[in-house]
């Protein structure tokens, strides 16, 4: 099997691509980011690393679709997963510019590959945001609330996604995963930023308290839910795929913590909450389990021993 990943350079994407390639069917994997791929192992945590199987290309969605949809001919790919997207809850800013790549550039991107027999499935990886805070766990057909343009924008993609199933067949699904995390992902994310302060002996600002509850997942788990849908030949569909129950952001730091083996109220300092940021984020994830037997197996601290693990090898760098 050949699989295109675009927004591969992505930390998400390269734990998918790291899953994909211990598959004994894979014959190539392809991934596309707008950028040059990263030279330090600390962010592309190796993997491809003298595989023949692997190659990365650099293409930008939006403004070289051309380009990308010639690479699609050329190597004729049995599925493609879409991870590319802005995707900053500052999107107020130049909005048009989300609009621009997370629904124009999949629909250019999608018109091209209607007639392509090769392919075998479009996976749109969008957002578990288009709920917006939630008091209860939405599940996929919960009323939308999106609360930022990005939002609005990976819900409008989702909505294309499934037109184009309902009109036409053509094979498609969509994963709304829940908030993710793992090795490899930027610093200025709560878990590596956390151990990151911990390791360098600095106090960390826990926004809000802490209160916030949203539904962390380890990259590793997304990364089988996304092969489980590939290969579930079912179309059509919109997955919600994210951990049992939320934590809020002080379980998750108090995890840290407890790891390193710091005392959690020394560690922390309260600051401020954003003023724009959703209570709850929470999604029910029932229906994959039911229909495609997939959950979430990680726990919240296996999976931040993983990352402490890697902050630890790479903080100097």
């Amino acid at each position: 099997m050949k699989y295109l990943i675009i927004g591969g350079a992505g930390i998400f994407a390269l734990h998918t691509i790291k899953k994909i390639l211990q598959l004994k069917d894979t014959k190539k994997v392809i991934s596309v980011g707008r950028n040059r791929e990263r030279s330090s192992e600390a962010f592309t945590l190796g993997i491809g690393k003298g595989d023949d199987r692997y190659s990365y290309k650099q293409i930008h969605l939006t403004f070289e679709i051309d380009f990308l949809t010639d690479l699609i001919d050329t190597y004729e790919p049995d599925f493609i997963v879409n991870f590319a997207a802005l995707a900053y809850a500052t999107s107020w800013n130049k909005s048009s510019r989300y609009y621009d790549t997370n629904i124009t550039a999949v629909a250019k991107l999608c018109e091209h590959l209607y007639d392509k027999k090769f392919l075998k499935q479009f996976l749109q990886i969008g957002s578990s945001e288009i709920y917006g805070g939630t008091k209860e766990p939405a599940k996929e057909n919960s009323l939308p609330n999106p609360t930022s343009p990005y939002a609005v924008s990976k819900l409008a993609a989702d909505y294309h996604m499934l037109s184009l199933y309902n009109h036409m067949g053509f094979p498609t699904n969509v994963i709304r995963p829940s908030n993710c995390y793992g090795s490899g992902q930027y610093m200025y994310r709560v878990i590596p930023k956390a151990i990151l302060y911990g390791l360098m002996g600095k106090k960390f600002p826990l926004e809000g308290g802490g209160k916030v509850l949203k539904s962390f997942m380890h990259a590793a788990d997304l990364a089988d839910a996304i092969i489980t849908i590939l290969h579930s030949k079912k179309f059509g569909k919109i997955y919600n795929a994210g951990v049992s129950k939320p934590n809020s952001i002080r379980e998750i730091v108090e995890s840290v913590s407890k790891n390193l083996k710091l005392d959690f109220n020394k560690f922390c300092e309260i600051t401020e909450g954003r003023k724009t940021e959703d209570n709850q984020y929470c999604i029910d994830s029932s229906l994959i389990k039911d229909e495609l037997g997939w959950e979430a197996k990680i726990t919240l601290d296996e999976g931040v021993d993983e990352v402490v693990q890697w902050v630890k090898k790479y903080q100097d760098i």
